[in-house]
């Protein structure tokens, strides 16, 4: 179910997909495997015909070997997004050729639709398609670029999505940090029909996604299958979820799981007033608090407060190798109060959305939570996103998803103060 307001399309940047018949040629130092060439391995263009911005070019190793090819932007810290490997250039048909696997993956080999009408379609490096990720919300297609390249094609991309995956409309975000990282103006791209938002339905709970204003793409894919995991540790249970943005997992715990009761806390007033929408809808009461996690589970801590089960699934905390040591102790932090708060033989699910931090360093993270504050844990599972969110094996980021199952034994101790 849509709600359409009228507007004008906002006409796509079309490059034409075919590829050119002559293309550049761009020498790298040792780019080992991976899919992103940064510009500290980029030894320039060759003689010949000159790249321009968001070209396909040949690119070579420093004794001439034929590496790939990959969409070149001069301006970007990763000058090169290699697109396939080998020496045969990516012939007529290469881009549509990688949608329609991408879309194939979805809809025939995973069966996603039967399990609600939302989820991932492109996972950029995951699906060959470097630089886009577009999830699926009913006949709405909600996309993100993070290249200069697939930008300037995004109209005929967008195009072939629509066609294939059986969609009506789309609605194309570039984040403004990303634009200005790869240093060109993108602005947002739509379908004359594209709605604001937009109603799902993922295993039996129903959500509104709002495109203007949300987070990314408007609703976060990722977790579905941690959302239903989640619901059947909850029945009888009272359930905190922290950083609850549209109460994804609050409502599953309530839908599905059969919980007691659900509070939800979130520092954006939007994701607050979204959760409460979403629980209208559901016909559900939870209860929502507008508060800083910090604040909140330190108050909770202070008032002897314990939950059955706490979910804890904070926006990215590490965006950049500069804000590794911050992160880190943020997540620490976090998890200290949030394992505080579960009552003995009760689970905390927590989650880390940041792609710089490896899953082993995480749960260690999560480790010396649990023994600052003086609380016993036995890790159920670990878990990410979705198989719609396929990792390329050289492109080990796209698993930026990182989900710990705890089930939290007796208090050992007083626990210190969190600052």
């Amino acid at each position: 179910m849509v709600e359409r307001q009228e507007r004008r399309a906002v006409e796509p940047p079309s490059r034409d997909l075919e590829p050119e018949a002559t293309l550049p040629t761009v020498r790298v130092r040792s780019p080992g495997f991976h899919t992103f060439i940064f510009r500290k391995m980029v030894m320039g263009p060759e003689p010949g015909p000159r790249p321009n911005d968001g070209d396909l070019v040949r690119v070579i190793d420093r004794d001439g070997v034929p590496l790939g090819f990959g969409l070149y932007n001069s301006k970007s810290q990763i000058p090169v997004r290699l697109i396939s490997r080998g020496q045969e250039p990516p012939g007529p048909g290469f881009w549509e050729s990688r949608i329609d696997e991408a879309v194939e993956l979805r809809r025939r080999t995973l069966g996603l639709d039967e399990a609600g009408d939302a989820y991932r379609l492109v996972h950029a490096e995951g699906d060959g398609l470097s630089g886009l990720i577009v999830d699926k919300f009913g006949d709405v297609l909600s996309a993100e670029v993070f290249s200069l390249g697939v930008y300037q094609r995004i109209g005929p991309l967008m195009a072939r999505l629509l066609d294939r995956a059986g969609a009506a409309e789309y609605r194309v975000h570039v984040d403004h940090r990303i634009a200005q990282a790869e240093m060109f103006a993108g602005r947002p791209v739509a379908t004359e029909g594209a709605p604001e938002k937009v109603e799902i339905r993922e295993h039996g709970v129903r959500y509104r996604v709002r495109f203007e204003g949300g987070h990314k793409t408007g609703f976060f894919c990722d977790q579905r299958d941690n959302r239903r995991g989640l619901a059947r540790f909850c029945e009888g249970r009272e359930v905190l979820d922290v950083c609850c943005y549209s109460g994804g997992f609050g409502l599953s715990a309530l839908v599905n799981g059969g919980a007691k009761e659900v509070t939800g806390v979130d520092l954006d007033e939007k994701a607050v007033a979204m959760a409460k929408e979403n629980a209208n809808l559901n016909q559900v009461r939870m209860k929502l608090v507008h508060s800083d996690a910090f604040n909140y589970m330190r108050q909770m801590g202070a008032d002897a407060r314990a939950f059955g089960v706490v979910a804890l699934d904070p926006p990215k905390l590490i965006g950049s190798r500069l804000e590794m040591d911050e992160g880190r102790k943020k997540y620490l932090d976090l998890n200290t109060l949030a394992l505080g708060l579960v009552e003995p033989g009760g689970l905390l699910l927590t989650c880390s959305c940041s792609g710089l931090l490896p899953a082993e360093e995480f749960l260690g993270i999560v480790r010396s939570a649990a023994r600052r504050a003086g609380r016993s844990a036995r890790v159920l599972a670990t878990t990410g996103a979705g198989p719609d969110h396929p990792v390329g094996l050289e492109d080990p980021e796209g698993g930026y998803l990182k989900a710990a199952w705890l089930l939290v034994g007796e208090r050992q101790g007083r626990p210190p103060a969190v600052e």
